[in-house]
């Protein structure tokens, strides 16, 4: 098993697809209604500890307008989570959700793991998808499952957290090789960064 101490960190290559709100209420505790649409590829970061191991979570926030495809698949690959996220007040986005699912198990590591987002679940007058419809999709295709807002912050922490604690033990058993390429794992020393810090978003619009 490789030891890590507190002067080492496991880097976890996270792609997003869906919600720039939600990464940057995670990384800096903001909300912008207004938020820009995504053009390409948006850079964020944060450093957490998880089961006494020190991990850095990079975040790549990919547009999903069909007009930017070409240009966001060239960040799929070498990710090990992913966030595939759809609007619970807006059934289109749902219905899309098995779009990028196939595209993410096509052209990311093979064993990556795989989050569902419902975001808006303050929008509850709104709600155009069922919680339940949500998470029977998740189970049948053994994805996590959570309801967030970006708005109020309900479970966006949870959602980061529970996602790097099994990676941590994915690790730890052995499932997940530091080894082995591709995967979007790798050991590292940290920044200058305090260990808790954030890193401001950099937008890319190619690779």
């Amino acid at each position: 098993m490789t030891q890590v101490n507190k002067f080492n960190f496991y880097i976890y290559k996270i792609i997003a697809v869906g919600k720039s709100n939600i990464l940057s209420r995670y990384t800096n505790d903001k909300f912008n209604p207004s938020h820009e649409i995504t053009i390409g590829c948006e850079f964020m970061a944060k450093n957490l500890t998880i089961k006494n191991r020190n991990i850095r979570i990079q975040i790549w926030d990919t547009a999903g307008q069909e007009a930017f495809r070409s240009i966001t698949r060239t960040y799929y690959k070498s990710s090990t989570c992913a966030f595939i996220v759809y609007d619970i007040s807006d059934k289109k986005t749902f219905d899309n959700i098995i779009t990028w699912l196939n595209e993410c198990r096509d052209m990311c590591y093979k064993d990556i793991l795989i989050c569902l987002i419902g975001n808006k679940c303050d929008l509850e007058g709104k709600r155009a998808v069922s919680y339940e419809e949500g998470k029977n999709f998740a189970e049948e295709n053994d994805l996590l499952f959570f309801e967030t807002s970006a708005k109020d912050g309900t479970n966006i922490q949870e959602c980061f957290n529970e996602s790097a604690t099994i990676l941590v033990d994915k690790i730890e058993n052995g499932q997940l090789k530091l080894d082995t390429a591709n995967n979007g794992i790798k050991i590292g020393t940290f920044p200058n960064e305090q260990e808790n810090g954030e890193q401001k978003p950099k937008k890319k619009t190619c690779c």
